[in-house]
C-alpha cells in the first residue's frame, strides 16, 4: 500500500470515525434526555393517582363516617342492641343508603360479624364477615383496596369501615368504590401518555382485567410478561411494548406499579406508559441526519484528503524516484522544489546532496585514478625488476667474456643467450597475466555440470597433489548430484575453479586435505573450495579480492581478482571465511537463471586512456 493510500484512507477513517462519535453522543444525549424527562412524567403520574387514590379513600371515609354518625344509624344500632331484635327488617337498608350517599358498596355488619344489610348482594345476609370484627378500632384507619365478591363476578372495590357503639355491642358499616377505568378517567395524563389498570382478582394472567378508560384494552396478550414479572416479584417493573412491528410509531415504555390490600396482596397493577415514538423519531432523524452529513463530510474528506495526499506525497515520490536515479549511478540527478516548507527544505538539501556527491566521486575518480597510475607503476615495477637484474648480469658477464676471455666466449655465449631466453620467457608471462586480466571476455552462457566441472580440475591438479618430494594433498568432495544446471561460461567457470583450487593448494605447503562441496538452495547452485592452512585474518579477508594484492611472496595478486571479475560477470557472490590456523572456505554463489547481463568491469578490448580503477572496494565480498 502506498502513502498516498494510506494518507488517504487515515483522512477517510478519521471522518468516519468523527461523525459516528459526534452522531452517537446526539443519540445517547437525546435518549438519556428523554429517559429523564419520561421519568419525571411517569413520577408525577404516579403521585398524581395517589394523591386521587388518597383523595378518593379520604371521600369514601368521610362518607361512611357521615353514615355512621346518622341519626337513622344510631336508632338502628340502639335497635339492634335490644334483646331479641329482628334484624331481617333492615335487610334492603343498606341499598338505599349506598344510593343516597353514591357508594358502590356498603354493607352493615353486627358485631359479631353476621351481615345486616348488603348493597351489592342481599341474598347475602347472615353471613359471617369475621375480618372485620377482628380489628377493635377502625375510626383512624384509612380507605384500603378489597376483593368484592358479587352474584355474578368479582369486583376491586377501595373501601373504608367505620363503627357505630351502642352500649358493649357495635355495628360495622364497610362501604366504598370500584376501583376501575372511571377511577381512571380522573387522571389528567399529558400528551403520549396511557394509564392502565390490571384487577388482579383471580389466579394468573386474564387478559379481561386489563382496561383503561376506555375499557379492555386492545391486545392484552402483550402485557402478560409484564403483568407476570410483577406478581411474582411484587415490585415496580419495566418494559418496552410494541404493538406492531413498526417500533418507531407504536413503543412504549410501561412501569407497572404493584398496588396492594391490607394484608399485602397484590390486588392491582397501575401501568403507566409513555410513548416513545417522540424519541425513536428523533433518533432516526439523528442517525439519518448523521448518515446524510457522514456522507457528505465523506465525500469531501476524500477530495479534501486526495488533493492533501497528492500534494504531500508527490515531492515524495519525486524524491524517491530521484534516490533511485542516485542508485542507478545518475549522481547528478536532482529534484523541483515546489515549496518553502519542511518538504521544501527536504527537496533543497536532496538537491545539494546530489550535487556535493558528484563533486566528491569526481575528486575521487581523479584520486582513484593517479593511485591507479602508481598502483600499476609499482606492480610492474615490482614484477618487472626480478627478471631485468639477470638480464643486466648475463648481459655484462657477455661483455667481460668477450673482451677478456674470447677463447671461452662461445661457451658463456651459449650459457648467456639461456638465461636471456628464460628471463625473457619470465617477463613475457607477466605481461600475459596482466593482460589477460585486463581482456577478461565476457561470458556465453549455457547449460554447465558445475559438478563435472569441478572434477576436472581436480584431475587437473592431481600431480601436483602427490608430487613426489613435497607433503601430500588430500582431496574430498561432496557433490550434490541433484543440483540444477546453472546458466554459466564453461570456460571461465573453469578458470575461476582452477584459481581457487591453486590457492588453496599454495595454502598448504605443508599438505592436508582439499575440501570440494556443492548444494542448491533458494534457486542458487552453491560451490565450496576450502582447505587446512594457516588461514587469514580479517583484514587479509576484506582485500583478499582486490586487484594485485596477494598474501603470498611471489604472485601477482591477479588469481583471486579474476575469480571475483568472473562471479560478478555471472550475476553471483564470491565471499571467504577464515580464520588465524583454522584454514580458509571460498563460497561461491550462482543462479540458475541468469539475466544474461554483464556489469562493467574494470578493464576491455582496447584500454582507455586512464588506466582502470584498480583499487576498487566494491569489488570485495
Amino acid at each position: 500500500m502506498s502513502f498516498r493510500t494510506k494518507l488517504l484512507a487515515f483522512f477517510t477513517l478519521t471522518i468516519v470515525a468523527a461523525v459516528t462519535l459526534v452522531a452517537w453522543g446526539v443519540t445517547s444525549y437525546t435518549r438519556r434526555a428523554f429517559e429523564q424527562q419520561d421519568r419525571q412524567r411517569t413520577d408525577a403520574l404516579v403521585a398524581q393517582f395517589r394523591r386521587e387514590y388518597a383523595q378518593r379513600g379520604d371521600d369514601i371515609a368521610r362518607r361512611v363516617q357521615g353514615i355512621a354518625d346518622a341519626e337513622a344509624t344510631l336508632r338502628m344500632a340502639m335497635d339492634l342492641n335490644r334483646p331479641q331484635a329482628d334484624a331481617s327488617q333492615y335487610y334492603n337498608d343498606a341499598r338505599g343508603v349506598a344510593q343516597t350517599q353514591g357508594l358502590d358498596f356498603l354493607d352493615i355488619v353486627a358485631d359479631d360479624g353476621t351481615l345486616i344489610s348488603s348493597s351489592e348482594w342481599p341474598a347475602r345476609f347472615g353471613y359471617k364477615n369475621d375480618w372485620v370484627a377482628a380489628v377493635p378500632d377502625w375510626s383512624s384507619q384509612p380507605a384500603f383496596l378489597r376483593r368484592v365478591d358479587l352474584p355474578d363476578s368479582v369486583e376491586l372495590g377501595l373501601l373504608a369501615v367505620r363503627t357505630v357503639r351502642v352500649g358493649e355491642k357495635r355495628i360495622f358499616l364497610i362501604g366504598g368504590q370500584r376501583l376501575d377505568q372511571n377511577f381512571l378517567a380522573t387522571l389528567v395524563l399529558p400528551e403520549s401518555m396511557r394509564a392502565l389498570l390490571y384487577r388482579n382478582l383471580e389466579p394468573g394472567y386474564v387478559p379481561t382485567a386489563l382496561t383503561d378508560v376506555r375499557g379492555p384494552v386492545g391486545q392484552p396478550e402483550l402485557f402478560s410478561p409484564l403483568i407476570t414479572q410483577v406478581q411474582g416479584t411484587r415490585r415496580e417493573q419495566q418494559q418496552e411494548i410494541n404493538s406492531t412491528s413498526d417500533r418507531a410509531a407504536t413503543s412504549e415504555n410501561f412501569n407497572a406499579i404493584p398496588l396492594t390490600g391490607r394484608d399485602g396482596d397484590l390486588l392491582a397493577v397501575l401501568l403507566v406508559g409513555s410513548s416513545r415514538q417522540d424519541l425513536l423519531q428523533m433518533i432516526n432523524f439523528v442517525r439519518s441526519l448523521a448518515l446524510l452529513v457522514g456522507g457528505g463530510v465523506i465525500v469531501l474528506g476524500l477530495i479534501l484528503g486526495w488533493w492533501i495526499s497528492a500534494r504531500v506525497t508527490r515531492p515524495i515520490e519525486e524524491l524517491a524516484a530521484g534516490a533511485r536515479e542516485v542508485a542507478a549511478g545518475r549522481w547528478e540527478a536532482s529534484v523541483a522544489v515546489h515549496s518553502r516548507d519542511e518538504i521544501g527544505q527536504l527537496a533543497e538539501a536532496f538537491n545539494e546532496m546530489t550535487r556535493q556527491l558528484a563533486e566528491q566521486r569526481s575528486r575521487l575518480v581523479q584520486t582513484e585514478r593517479v593511485a591507479a597510475w602508481r598502483e600499476l607503476a609499482r606492480r610492474l615495477a615490482h614484477e618487472l625488476k626480478n627478471p631485468l637484474f639477470p638480464l643486466q648480469l648475463t648481459v655484462e658477464n657477455l661483455q667481460r667474456a668477450r673482451e677478456q676471455t674470447s677463447e671461452q666466449f662461445d661457451e658463456i655465449f651459449f650459457e648467456s643467450t639461456a638465461t636471456l631466453r628464460a628471463e625473457l620467457e619470465n617477463l613475457k608471462t607477466i605481461v600475459s597475466r596482466f593482460s589477460d586480466f585486463a581482456k577478461m571476455p565476457p561470458p556465453e552462457f549455457e547449460s554447465v555440470d558445475v559438478n563435472e566441472s569441478i572434477r576436472g580440475v581436480v584431475k587437473l591438479f592431481e600431480p601436483q597433489l602427490s608430487a613426489v618430494g613435497r607433503p601430500p594433498i588430500t582431496p574430498e568432495l561432496y557433490l550434490d548430484e541433484k543440483i540444477a544446471r546453472p546458466q554459466a561460461d564453461p570456460i571461465l567457470l573453469r578458470r575461476a575453479l582452477e584459481n581457487l583450487v591453486l590457492n588453496s593448494l599454495d595454502a598448504m605447503p605443508a599438505g592436508g586435505t582439499l575440501t570440494v562441496r556443492t548444494s542448491q538452495r533458494n534457486g542458487s547452485v552453491h560451490m565450496e573450495v576450502s582447505d587446512t592452512g594457516a588461514g587469514l585474518t580479517p583484514e587479509e579477508c576484506a582485500r583478499l579480492f582486490t586487484p594485485y594484492y596477494t598474501t603470498k611472496r611471489h604472485g601477482t595478486g591477479l588469481g583471486l581478482a579474476i575469480v571475483q571479475s568472473v562471479v560478478s560477470d555471472h550475476g553471483g557472490k564470491i565471499a571467504v571465511e577464515s580464520e588465524p590456523g583454522a584454514g580458509a572456505t571460498f563460497r561461491i554463489e550462482l543462479p540458475v537463471e541468469h539475466r544474461n547481463h554483464r556489469p562493467e568491469t574494470p578493464g576491455a578490448e582496447t584500454p582507455p586512456a586512464d588506466p582502470p580503477l584498480l583499487f576498487n572496494p566494491e569489488l570485495k565480498s
